[in-house]
């Protein structure tokens, strides 16, 4: 078993928009609480109802979206921020038409739990493998390139985590996560990294990196398998099956 602490919670409202930093999050059976609850809807012919992300618009990132301060749990739609700097309610009647001006695109907003594209999961990423991934590109690699819901600091080897398989399972204060159901353990990731966090530059090194030296992976997919509430700093065990 290996130990550390929860070092950072990461909640992402708007699916492909940017996201938030939390002190304290409640997981359940949807994941965390209130990630992922909200989307954009393509309303092009070819595309109509399919969900807008980073793969199709990384000018997506240049939105972020909040919960305006509310931590444990989300209790109205999102505020959302625009490239300018301004502010839009989620019920604003001219937001759809702002992000279509902005994404060259017509969309719809949609709001619905667990849109996660891997089902209601948690997404988990490891100091010490992000840190070395640094020292292997010997550039600075930015933890939101990977969109994590946890982060921990663990007294594991650097990228121990690519080996951990179905029964891993990792305490976080309350809340237990486990490797189980499909597309859980390692993340294999897709090209979403290698864009910069505000969707400006790409950097193909890194996805080709990760392929050629770690087969792709970075990150444990996890199931909540017991809810609870969970914050920053609280103690974290990782009990690896592989």
């Amino acid at each position: 078993m290996f130990q550390g602490t929860v070092a950072g919670l990461h909640r992402w409202p708007v699916k492909s928009l940017r996201g938030e930093r939390v002190a304290a999050a409640r997981f359940d059976d949807r994941g965390m609480a209130g990630d992922r609850a909200f989307a954009l809807i393509d309303l092009r012919e070819k595309r109509k109802g399919k969900v807008v992300t980073v793969r199709q618009n990384p000018g997506m990132l240049a939105w972020s979206s909040s919960y305006d301060g509310a931590e444990v749990d989300y209790a109205a739609p999102p505020t959302l921020r625009g490239p300018d700097g301004a502010t839009w309610a989620w019920a604003d009647p001219e937001l759809p038409g702002a992000l279509t001006e902005s994404f060259g695109i017509p969309l719809e907003l949609r709001a619905a739990d667990g849109m996660q594209d891997r089902g209601p999961t948690v997404l988990v990423t490891v100091e010490a493998s992000r840190l070395a991934l640094e020292q292997e590109l010997s550039a600075p690699v930015e933890l939101d390139r990977f969109r994590p819901n946890v982060h921990l600091t663990l007294d594991a080897p650097a990228f121990a985590e690519e080996d951990w398989g179905a029964g891993t399972t990792i305490t976080i204060g309350d809340v237990e996560l486990t490797a189980t159901g499909d597309n859980s353990g390692p993340c294999i990731r897709c090209a979403v990294p290698s864009w910069d966090p505000v969707g400006r530059e790409r950097w193909p090194k890194l996805q080709t990196w990760l392929i050629e030296q770690h087969d792709n992976k970075f990150g444990l997919i996890m199931r909540v398998t017991r809810p609870g509430v969970s914050r920053v700093g609280e103690p974290a065990w990782a009990q690896p099956l592989g």
